[in-house]
């Protein structure tokens, strides 16, 4: 396969907030007296913010109308930007910084597709907010992952087609949206044990890339 860009999904594989979801999320539930614990936590992996708070109240008593549920959303979506504050570019994942520059060093264009509509403010607590070619977030989509929309919205901004594309995700539904658009996927991190990814990586740290674009 020849690989002109690599699309990296946000948090997972740049960087890990994945401690301040879970604790606006827990906020939130025990607000609201509803079950949530950090098993279904790891459910909401790659889920947009809606479909998240849809799968939580599985475990609510209350019968909530749309209105509500925007509000609760927005409730969690407060705390988390909250929590996010804290972000700097310290929290950026380990071999992250050396993968993009060995990428933009050999000319392979780089861009993020992640559901996030929180993405360039995290961009920009971590001092990557203009360094990718393109970004494609949950505020330029309808459909969120498993749909492949954002990583396709992704290679058109770039000007790549998706079968030149390689995607770098660290959940089962970003695995899923890749691979319906067409493009190779690598499982970083927790969807490293996803049998259905064409590549499999712990992190980003020890991956030799040059032998994969050989």
């Amino acid at each position: 396969m020849s690989i002109k860009a690599v699309i990296f999904d946000l948090d997972g594989v740049i960087v890990s907030t994945d401690k301040y979801h879970y604790q606006a999320w827990k906020k939130m539930a025990d607000e609201e007296e509803i079950y949530f614990d950090k098993i279904i936590n790891e459910g909401l992996r790659g889920v947009s913010r809606m479909e998240s708070l849809e799968i939580i109240l599985k475990k609510s008593q209350k019968i909530y109308n749309q209105n509500e549920k925007e509000e609760l959303a927005g409730r969690k979506n407060n705390y988390y930007r909250e929590m996010l504050n804290c972000l700097t570019p310290t929290d950026i994942l380990p071999g992250v910084i050396k993968v993009l520059e060995f990428l933009r060093e050999r000319g392979i264009k780089i861009a993020i597709g992640s559901s996030s509509k929180n993405t360039p403010f995290i961009l920009e607590k971590i001092g990557l907010g203009s360094y990718f070619d393109a970004v494609s977030d949950g505020n330029d989509i309808n459909k969120s992952k498993p749909d492949p929309e954002v990583f396709l919205l992704a290679a058109k901004k770039i000007r790549v087609i998706p079968g030149e594309c390689l995607v770098l995700e660290d959940a089962d539904a970003g695995i899923e949206a890749a691979l319906a658009g067409g493009m190779k996927v690598m499982g970083v991190g927790f969807a490293a044990k996803n049998v259905k990814a064409n590549y499999r990586a712990h992190d980003l740290l020890n991956f030799k890339f040059d032998e994969l674009l050989k």
